[in-house]
Parts: structure tokens; C-alpha cells; sequence
């Protein structure tokens, strides 16, 4: 559709210049005294819906950040598409890292390098641009409504409540996102898959104070060797979670889409090389990019007790506490895992120590059918760009809000990443290249071309 590459040539600067502005507020929501970014980054977001055609826009206060919404509704008889996106930024912590000036952003071997030049200023940037494309054009062929918050980077707590308030004012046929990756800039993905996760503070206490180690040493159990082994002792011979109904919900994926997935561009070598160990690790019977995406998992993210300091204390701690987390797959309910680790340990703690277990965050993992109308719709979206049929993966991260989109407002979510694993999202230096933000928008472009066609309607 040569018009729509027409138009990406003929404004592309434009495009890059106002990204540019988005990117020069400093909307880091975990840090309080950017408040008032937050509300400009909000406002940046609304004159751009505006600009681009919307019919209305407008920015919602919340208890915490604010969320700016639009939309146009060109017949309410239409199929509605509503773009999901964030507008806050992780910090920029250690600075001293970065090569340039993390919210001055430049351009270098065409990519562009800012903090949010790809989470997700970048990536939800393509879809404004899309639809002014499609609107200057006279070529949008459905509704469109945009959801942008500042939550997202601290966990959307307050887009939950938010969803309940305005369900009729959100009410569409697919929610459409990009704030994932795609495996290669020559290998376009789809993400049908995002694991959950659930997250624990395990505490062991033993005697009510470090003791001498000589003289109770062998008599009195030591906290940090029963916290270890009760966690040793959750993966078997064959890395396989032996708590008792963990894997009840689980779906397997089906002989299909593994095969599927399994078409991924993969080097074992290279994927050792690039984190320096010597042999991978996993669950028996599973690839890696299988255990990764489509297996739950149990790590320990943290350990402390006893001694640490500059040399030696001979000393038996009362204390020894771990930060546990797991990943989750689709059909696994986050907080009834979060119960059950919990009863688990109070279960098998000895008598000798006392266990304290405290729930903390997480959420629920999201699953796709692959052969959704609007994933067929994104499919060839891809095929148009990319000449490839994309591949589905299944991303090992999570993205609570888009299980709570289908659970609130019973819409599923299209996940059309443009990112790259080397963008260093969250990291000093991140980036995005200029080629995948173009792509993205003519991908985008013609996903709404092919999402009519699904309803009968010739565009």
C-alpha cells in the first residue's frame, strides 16, 4: 500500500521531532518529585491524539498518576480497536553509564538513544502515527480509542479502578499494544503469551539472638541452613517445582504452537556466550525459549543473614530471609499460587525455627489464541511489511494490566511488539532503531486494514 509508505517518507522528520518531545519529559512515575511531568507527559499525549484526528481527548486524574485518553468514532455500528500505552519512564540510575544525555535524545547509526527512546514512548508513538496517517489519508476504516497511563513502570495500580469506572467509555473489540519486543529486525514475532508472576518475603527465625557459634553451634539450628534447604528442596533432580498442585492449572501449549514457536531463530552457543556460563539450566524436557515461555518457574531473587560484613564473626544469626518469586503461565491464578507457597512453607517448616511468609506483588498471566481473528488481522499486517509470516513467542516477562483488561473488561489483547533485546530497556543507553519505528507504523497502519476484513468489510 504505497500510500501508506508515502506518507512515512514524505513526514518522517516530523514524526521524529515530535517523539522528540515526548521523550524530553522526564515522566519517571516512581520517583515523586516528577509529579508534574507525569501531568505534561499526559498533555503532550492529548494535543497528539488531537492533532492526529481524534474527535475528543482528554486527561484523567487518578490517585496517583494521571491517564490521558482519546478517541474517534467514526460509526458506532464499527468495530472499535483501543490502544494501549504508557507514558512513564524507569530511572535513569547510574547516569554516569550513559554515552549521551538520557532524556535529550539523539540520533546515532540511525537509532535513536533516550531513556523511553523504546519503553514505551517510541513504541506507543507509532500508534499515533498510524492514525494520523490513516485519518489525513481518509483511509481509517473503524473506530479507535487510545489508553495511555503513568503507571506502568510501578505496576498500574490505580488503571484497575480506573477500567471499573469507565467501562462504557473503554468498551472496544481489541485491545492493540506494543510494549514488547520481536525476536529480529529481519524476524517479526508476535507475543500470544505473558507469564504471571507471584512474589514472597520468606523470613526464618531460630534463637531470639545470634549466638556463639563454638558453643551452640550443633545444637541450635541455624536459620540460613533451614531456609536453604526449604528452598533447595522445592526443584527436584529434574528442575520440576515439587510443591504440591503447582502445576494444577497449567495448560500445555499444544503440539501446534510449539512446533511454531520452535521456528524461532535460536543459537544455544551464542545465548550462552552472551550471559558467560558454561551450560544452561531448566526444566527436564523443554527448550530453553520453551522454559521461558511457556513454563512456570521459581527463583530465589534474594538472600540475606547472619555476617557480612569485612572479615570473620563467628556467630550463629537469628535470622535468615529470602525474596522468592515465580513466573506463571495462562490459567494460573497468581494469588491462589500465592496461597499455596505460602501454605507450603508454614507447612514444612520445622520445629526448631518459626517461618514467617508475607505475600507481595504480582499478577496474572495472559494468553492469546493464535488463531483469533485480530491475531490473524496482525499476522498480515506483518506479511505486508515484512513479506514473513511472524512468529508467535511467548514472553517470559509480565504485563499484569493486559490479563486485567480481559478480566475487567472481557477484551482480549493483540501484542505487536517492535522492540529488540538489545534496545537496554530499563538500563543505561537504551535505544530504538529508526527502522523498526518506521516498520511499526506501517505495520501498524495496515493491522487496521486487515482487522475490518475479519468483520466483512472491504477497505
Amino acid at each position: 500500500m504505497e500510500y501508506i509508505k508515502n506518507y512515512i517518507d514524505e513526514n518522517k522528520e516530523r514524526f521524529l521531532e515530535e517523539l522528540f518531545g515526548l521523550i524530553r519529559i522526564p515522566s519517571i512515575s516512581s520517583i515523586a518529585e516528577h509529579k508534574p511531568d507525569m501531568y505534561r507527559a499526559a498533555e503532550y499525549w492529548e494535543k497528539t491524539m488531537l492533532d492526529a484526528g481524534a474527535d475528543k481527548a482528554e486527561v484523567f486524574d487518578t490517585e496517583g498518576n494521571p491517564i490521558a485518553y482519546g478517541e474517534k468514532i467514526i460509526d458506532p455500528k464499527l468495530p472499535t480497536v483501543l490502544v494501549y500505552g504508557h507514558m512513564d519512564v524507569m530511572p535513569v540510575d547510574p547516569v554516569e553509564l550513559w554515552h549521551t544525555d538520557p532524556f535529550e535524545p539523539v540520533v546515532k547509526n540511525d537509532i535513536i538513544w533516550a531513556r523511553g527512546a523504546d519503553d514505551d514512548k517510541g513504541q506507543s508513538f507509532m500508534h499515533a502515527k498510524a492514525f494520523e496517517l490513516l485519518n489525513k489519508t481518509n483511509t481509517l476504516p473503524c473506530n479507535v480509542k487510545f489508553l495511555i497511563e503513568g503507571e506502568e513502570e510501578i505496576g498500574s495500580s490505580n488503571l484497575y479502578k480506573f477500567c471499573e469506572d469507565h467501562k462504557d467509555m473503554l468498551k472496544a473489540d481489541i485491545f492493540l499494544v506494543s510494549d514488547t519486543s520481536m525476536i529480529a529486525q529481519d524476524t517479526p514475532s508476535i507475543t500470544a503469551g505473558l507469564r504471571g508472576l507471584a512474589y514472597w518475603e520468606l523470613e526464618v527465625t531460630g534463637p531470639d539472638k545470634d549466638l556463639h557459634s563454638g558453643i551452640f553451634g550443633g545444637a541450635v539450628a541455624n536459620p540460613i541452613n533451614v531456609l536453604c534447604k526449604m528452598i533447595a528442596d522445592v526443584l527436584d533432580e529434574n528442575n520440576h517445582i515439587t510443591i504440591p498442585g503447582f502445576y494444577n492449572d497449567v495448560i500445555e501449549a499444544s503440539d501446534i504452537e510449539r512446533k511454531m514457536m520452535g521456528k524461532a531463530p535460536y543459537n544455544e552457543e551464542k545465548y550462552k556466550e552472551a550471559i558467560d556460563v558454561k551450560e544452561l539450566w531448566g526444566e527436564k524436557g523443554y527448550t530453553t525459549n520453551e522454559r521461558t515461555w511457556i513454563r512456570p518457574s521459581f527463583d530465589l531473587c534474594g538472600i540475606w543473614g547472619g555476617y557480612t560484613g569485612e572479615g570473620s564473626k563467628t556467630v550463629l544469626p537469628s535470622k535468615a530471609t529470602a525474596k522468592i518469586s515465580c513466573r506463571l503461565v495462562p490459567n494460573q491464578d497468581n494469588k491462589k499460587i500465592s496461597k499455596l507457597v505460602k501454605e507450603y512453607f508454614e507447612h514444612i517448616a520445622p520445629d526448631y525455627v518459626k517461618v514467617k511468609v508475607t505475600e507481595m506483588h504480582g499478577g496474572q498471566a495472559y494468553g492469546c489464541p493464535i488463531d483469533l481473528p485480530a491475531y490473524k488481522a496482525a499476522e498480515r499486517a506483518f506479511e505486508n511489511v515484512y513479506g514473513k509470516t511472524p512468529i508467535p513467542v511467548r514472553s517470559g516477562g509480565s504485563i499484569p494490566i493486559i490479563s486485567g483488561f480481559e478480566h475487567i473488561l472481557g477484551v482480549k489483547s493483540i501484542l505487536m511488539g517492535f522492540g529488540l533485546s538489545s534496545d537496554a530497556i530499563h538500563s543505561p543507553n537504551e535505544n530504538y532503531p529508526l527502522y523498526n519505528f518506521y516498520k511499526g507504523i506501517e505495520t501498524i497502519a495496515n493491522f487496521y486494514l486487515e482487522f475490518v476484513k475479519e468483520y466483512g468489510l472491504n477497505v
